[in-house]
Order: structure tokens, then sequence, then C-alpha cells
């Protein structure tokens, strides 16, 4: 096991959340996708949204959306299986729905701790996060009324032609089309959103671009990722000779914006950690022992 690698599991072991140290655990550990679900449950509300902080950013226990839409990758990423969980966060999301879209939260942010970014511009329903909540429901292969209008309610804002211009939701667009189904549909909005996307200064096509900012491995964070094929080689590769040089001392990766708290800065390390070795073991940049669940036990 390489040693980028092992320094950043002994930072998942003594930094991570529960839950990606579960996700760890069933992706690169072969254990069960149970818990992964038993620990989204303790951020699963009576209403059957998902909030307490799981999106870090923001510290309110409400069910919000983009809570939901986190606990969705989450789940959707381990292969997890439980209908009923899937079913109550659906019928949240129809119960929040306009049209079809939801919003990413809701002014009830405003009573607990937040960063600056979550304001009342994230109170308007739009494709950000309707497109990426379909996509993961389309790719786990629920089935829920929602989710088909939620779908609608997507196509119906690319067929009009009228693109936002926020980077992150022409990614969630470009998720959407991934996943939704319809193959020779998504090729006729993609290169579309994909030029809108690129066209923004917040997509850093450089991989040296100082600050925050979306980039190929956001919209291809895996080998057999659909878009892949929209960036050069060169230009995937420079991403990922930039994310492997990113590593910190300490063995995770650190975040480009500013957290509402000490607690939210390591949770969204957690996460960003989590997803960089997932990226760099995609495509090959960094490998596990062969036998890695002895080898990773005892980095614990």
């Amino acid at each position: 096991m390489s040693e980028s690698f092992s320094a950043a599991v002994r930072f998942l072991w003594s930094e991570a959340r529960l839950l990606e140290q579960r996700l760890f655990a069933t992706l690169f550990l072969g254990e069960p996708s149970a818990g992964v679900v038993a620990a989204l449950r303790g951020y699963q509300n009576d209403d059957g949204g998902f909030g307490h902080g799981l999106e870090p950013d923001k510290r309110c226990p409400a069910s919000l959306p983009i809570d939901v839409e986190i606990a969705l990758q989450a789940y959707a990423s381990a292969g997890a299986d439980d209908t009923e969980m899937l079913r109550r966060a659906c019928d949240f999301l129809g119960r929040q729905s306009v049209g079809g879209a939801v919003a990413l939260a809701s002014n009830v942010i405003e009573a607990y701790p937040r960063a600056e970014h979550w304001s009342d511009w994230t109170y308007a329903p739009g494709l950000n996060p309707t497109a990426g909540l379909a996509a993961l429901l389309h790719r786990i292969g629920f089935a829920h009324p929602w989710r088909d209008e939620a779908t609608r309610y997507c196509w119906r804002a690319l067929e009009s032609g009228d693109l936002p211009d926020e980077v992150h939701a022409l990614a969630e667009v470009l998720a959407f089309l991934e996943h939704a189904g319809d193959a020779e549909r998504a090729e006729k909005h993609a290169a579309a959103v994909f030029e809108r996307l690129t066209a923004s200064a917040m997509f850093h096509l450089d991989p040296d671009a100082e600050g925050y900012g979306l980039t190929p491995l956001t919209v291809a964070p895996f080998a057999d990722s659909r878009w892949r094929s929209l960036f050069t080689p060169a230009q995937i590769d420079g991403h990922l000779d930039h994310l492997a040089r990113a590593q910190a001392a300490d063995g995770g990766w650190q975040i480009t914006w500013e957290p509402p708290s000490a607690a939210s800065r390591l949770e969204w390390r957690g996460i960003v950690t989590l997803g960089a070795l997932r990226t760099l073991t995609s495509y090959g940049r960094l490998a596990p022992s062969t036998d890695a669940r002895g080898d990773l036990r005892t980095v614990r």
C-alpha cells in the first residue's frame, strides 16, 4: 500500500466522521453497506428528510433537500438497499416540491451557524439540487412519483434552452444527463451544458487556478465516468497530478472555502479526503495493497 494511501487512511480514522469511515470501510474493506445506512439513520428526521448538518456548511437540524442529496450520494456509493429510507426521503422531497423542483435550503438555516454562501439565494427551487437528486434516484434505480415529476421538470428546463449560469447547477445537470436513462436525448443537450459550464470563471480548466472552483474531476471523478470524454487526457492528467500533490502533511486534503466552524472543517476534510482516495484509485494513481483488508486494518 502506498504511503500516500496509508496516510489518507490514518487521517480518515483519526479525523473523519462516522459516515465517511463507514463508507470507506464499504468501498475499500468490503464491509456491508448496512453500516453506511446505519450512519445515515442518525441524520434522518421524522419527516423523512435528512438534516443535522449532513452537509457540513450549515449546522441546522431541520430537514433540507441538500442534506437529502448528500445522503443519497453516500447511499448510492455504498450500493445500499433500504427502500423505506428512500421512500421516506422522496416523500419529504415531494412535499417541498414546486412543479417538480426543490430548493437547496430554506430560511430555517438562519437560526443556526452557517457559511456565508448559505443565504437566501438557496431558497429558490431550481436545477440545483433537483437535477442532482433526480440523477441519484435514477442511478439507484428507485422509482417514486417525485422522481418522475422532477425528471419532467429537468427535461423541460433543458429543452427550454434557458440554461443556468451557476456552475453547481450545470454540474448537476450533467449528472442528470448521465443517469436519467435517455442516452440520445442526453447527448443532444450535453454539449451546450458543457460549453456553459466551462465558460464560467468558477470552473477551473487550469489545475493551478487558485481559490474555490469546480474542475474536470468534479464532472468525471472516476475513470469510467460518462463525461470524461468531454475533456482531453492532458486536462484530466493535469488535475490528477494536482490532486495528488495537494495531500496535506497530516494525510488529508484541505478545503478551499471558509466553513462555519472547526467541526465543519474537519467534517469536510473527511469528505474530500475520501473523495480524493476514490478518484485517485479509480484513475490508477493510488493503489491499496493486494490484501487491502489486512493492511488497512493495521493503520486504524
